[in-house]
């Protein structure tokens, strides 16, 4: 176990299966987790049975992680916040945490979307609803179960203070998991919201089996599309094209791990979208990402057909093999400013 000189109090918001994962990776460095979820039975569970068998079968939670009840409890003399719950219950949630915390607390994410009502980035709403100076967000190529294993893994963390981003970024980083620090918090944003919508499309054809040559080109000309939009919102390309871009794209859009890509696998199969985000089990964020950046793109007039088309399937009941054919029939253009 990697110790640290002076380990951390940290709460961690959010008790499904990546809150879980990370309380995990948190404690093998030393550290003392207070891990909270909004339901008090599936705390108390967690008390009874010390292990998450609902969201992350099969890890033990070790003593220095402490499940909590009370909000204001596990807020409550800590160094650091790191909220893991899905964005649509994201500035809810922050007003609740208000009234519990100080101007100098350290406020990190991990959940990937938009504010679906305004299409807001989440850092937009923690310094609207909170007001703290030191807040960042990490993403990157992870699934929980290959965390919880100690598999070796790396993602990026992004703030705004580039010390208190290193310090957050130094509580993760040890044994096979590794940690790059980073100040392109819309970049990192970005490429964790995004590549969920893509992952959706991926697993759509790969649902009507059409083989590696389509996924191989949707996953490319996404990345595409990540970069255009960034571009247009503020990030820088380096951050897209690295782990919190690219690799999360890879990942989310060839491994079945992926529910946002098992959701896809669902609809390419012929299920309605409601059955389809009852297969595919926790939160589908992508589900929800695709609304809020396609009334992005509409209000920016950017061109971002896979995007748009996966929007149109599952809002407006389009056929998939509409969408596909649409993407197909757009006319000849240079690599760089077309897709498909």
């Amino acid at each position: 176990m990697t110790m640290f000189p002076n380990p951390a109090t940290i709460a961690v918001i959010g008790a499904g299966s990546w809150g879980t994962a990370l309380s995990l990776q948190l404690a093998r460095n030393g550290h003392t987790i207070n891990l909270w979820g909004h339901l008090p039975e599936h705390i108390h569970k967690l008390i009874d049975e010390r292990e998450n068998t609902e969201f992350l079968p099969g890890f033990p939670l070790p003593d220095n992680i402490k499940p909590v009840a009370s909000l204001k409890q596990a807020v409550t003399d800590v160094n650091y916040i790191l909220i893991v719950i899905p964005s649509k219950a994201y500035r809810e949630f922050l007003v609740q945490l208000k009234p519990y915390i100080k101007p100098d607390i350290r406020v990190f994410w991990a959940s990937k979307g938009f504010e679906i009502e305004t299409g807001k980035f989440l850092h937009e709403l923690v310094i609207e609803e909170l007001a703290v100076k030191n807040y960042g967000v990490i993403s990157g190529p992870t699934f929980a179960t290959e965390v919880a294993k100690n598999f070796p893994a790396a993602v990026t963390c992004a703030g705004s203070d580039p010390a208190a981003t290193l310090e957050f970024a130094e509580l993760l980083h040890g044994g096979h998991f590794r940690c790059y620090t980073s100040s392109d918090i819309i970049g990192v944003e970005i490429g964790g919201a995004l590549k969920n919508i893509l992952a959706i499309a991926v697993g759509a054809v790969d649902g009507l089996e059409l083989g590696a040559n389509t996924r191989a080109a949707l996953i490319t000309r996404g990345l595409s599309e990540i970069m255009r939009f960034g571009e247009k919102m503020g990030a820088r390309k380096e951050t897209l094209m690295g782990l919190s871009g690219l690799g999360d794209l890879i990942l989310t859009c060839t491994d079945d791990q992926s529910r946002n890509r098992r959701f896809g696998l669902a609809i390419g199969a012929g299920q309605t979208v409601e059955q389809a985000i009852t297969s595919a089990g926790q939160t589908v964020e992508g589900y929800r990402a695709a609304k809020a950046v396609y009334s992005i793109v509409t209000q920016k007039g950017l061109n971002l057909p896979i995007i748009e088309q996966v929007y149109k399937v599952l809002y407006e009941g389009k056929k998939l093999v509409n969408a596909l054919n649409d993407l197909e029939k757009r006319e000849l253009k240079p690599e760089v400013e077309s897709v498909i």
